[in-house]
């Protein structure tokens, strides 16, 4: 099989087009305006910083956010840090990365280090990055009650690639799915809506992680 990093590779020259998800607040309004400006990186750090056992948190996220900052200050993903930067960030749980790495090793990792651990060895700083910026959408915070609006929306991601939002169900039933770019795998969906809603930054936690090309 194919590496990640291979597959990324290759998908970096192919141009991606697509319409984003229009906000409903423009983004001179006084409700952008009195937005907060707590940053993703922020909450996810809240907790410390610590692999542990809880696989329904963002820990590994959190590493992998950070093995890039330590290779490249200057990466994209810092957006992720800057409070006052809009964007809306799909958030994979430890689970997610987990099952990824299962995906790409055929091993099921039992501890959270060594999830970390495999994809900093065997993908790398650079790969990991273009799946991160693939997880961020630029732009006004997208809620989950304007997402659960959004049937067969686009979204164009900070890494260039698009997303396409799927709303399962009505009501207080309705489940946002995220289509990526592996159409032969389970697509993610939000399990952990509007983390850190009422600022520029919002995130959704997923239980898998987007996969901006086809594995």
């Amino acid at each position: 099989m194919k590496t990640m990093k291979t597959l990324i590779s290759s998908a970096a020259v192919v141009a991606l087009s697509a319409t984003a998800l229009a906000a409903p607040a423009a983004a001179d309004s006084p409700r952008a305006k009195a937005l907060g400006t707590t940053s993703i990186a922020e909450v996810l750090a809240a907790d410390g910083s610590k692999l542990d056992k809880n696989w329904k948190d963002f820990d590994i996220l959190e590493a992998a956010v950070t093995t890039v900052l330590a290779e490249d200050g200057d990466s994209a993903v810092a957006v992720l840090a800057d409070g006052k930067k809009k964007l809306t960030a799909f958030a994979p749980t430890d689970k997610a990365f987990r099952m990824l790495v299962k995906d790409l090793s055929g091993k099921t990792y039992k501890s959270e280090a060594r999830v970390a651990t495999w994809l900093v060895d065997n993908v790398g700083a650079e790969t990991i990055e273009t799946v991160l910026l693939y997880h961020v959408v630029p732009g006004a915070p997208i809620t989950a009650a304007q997402a659960v609006e959004a049937d067969g929306a686009e979204l164009t991601t900070a890494q260039g690639g698009t997303i396409e939002v799927k709303v399962k169900g009505n009501g207080k039933r309705a489940q946002v799915v995220l289509v990526d770019q592996d159409h032969d795998d389970w697509n993610p969906a939000v399990k952990t809506p509007d983390v850190n809603e009422g600022n520029r930054q919002i995130a959704h936690g997923i239980n898998r992680v987007l996969r901006p090309v086809d594995l």
